[in-house]
């Protein structure tokens, strides 16, 4: 989801993030637990979702793994010691303990190789655990993302990108269900479902989730200029074609 990971401004993400956080508890509803078991929240953000499967857990434990030192801190803040905390990036993830399942939301997208991704996290769940999980899809703020790169190429900004790689990885169900096997995976199950935003603060929404990475390459004299000029081009309201990408996966 590329130029790797990144710092995050937490404090603002936990503000504006409420698309984020209502998806994230749909695929929390379909993750059937039984209460004791040990989590990995692959990319737990600012710990509002966590907060939420932590209620599910009485008798188990979530391990909270973001690549933000900041979104750690925030998560930290909010859950205590109810969880462990690691800050590191899921492409390179150990963990001392298998775990039972890894969950993951609005995460996966923001790493560019997901066969390497796909299997650190195998190999990071015990025999018999799940990998339920939600990301960005094959068509995920297209066109947004254009926007995006249009205003990038302007005379005035694309010295700053030049050597930027792709940012996101937006794929297909078809291809995701193959790289879960081929990491090992088994019983895999991968869909799309659309679910267009309109936030209701675009430049706080857009300037932390979505533009984020390109911001950090600019001057900071440069930013707010660079952000309304792609928001001119997105026109009012503002609508964000969000399309998520589900995942199940067990590993045998």
């Amino acid at each position: 989801m590329n130029t790797g990971p990144r710092e995050w401004d937490a404090q603002t993400y936990d503000r504006v993030s409420d698309p984020q956080y209502e998806w994230g508890l749909e695929v929390l509803d379909r993750l059937e637990l039984d209460g004791d078991e040990y989590v990995l929240d692959a990319g737990c953000g600012s710990g509002r979702v966590t907060a939420k499967l932590l209620d599910r857990l009485p008798d188990g434990r979530v391990l909270c793994v973001d690549a933000s030192e900041q979104m750690i801190a925030k998560a930290r803040e909010a859950l205590g010691d109810r969880a462990d905390y690691l800050v590191g990036d899921l492409a390179e993830l150990e963990v001392e303990k298998p775990v039972d399942i890894t969950f993951s939301t609005a995460t996966f997208h923001w790493l560019p190789d997901h066969d390497r991704l796909f299997s650190r996290l195998h190999a990071a769940i015990r025999p018999g655990g799940r990998l339920v999980a939600q990301c960005g899809g094959a068509g995920n703020v297209a066109e947004h993302a254009q926007n995006i790169v249009a205003v990038a190429s302007r005379a005035e900004f694309s010295e700053h990108f030049r050597e930027m790689s792709v940012m996101w990885n937006f794929a297909t169900p078809d291809e995701t269900e193959q790289r879960l096997r081929n990491a090992g995976f088994d019983r895999v199950s991968c869909w799309l479902e659309n679910k267009p935003v309109q936030p209701d603060d675009p430049y706080a929404f857009t300037t932390t989730v979505t533009m984020g990475p390109h911001l950090a390459r600019l001057p900071e004299e440069n930013r707010r200029r660079f952000a309304e000029a792609v928001l001119d081009l997105d026109g009012e309201p503002l609508t964000l074609n969000y399309v998520r990408l589900n995942i199940e996966a067990h590993r045998a």
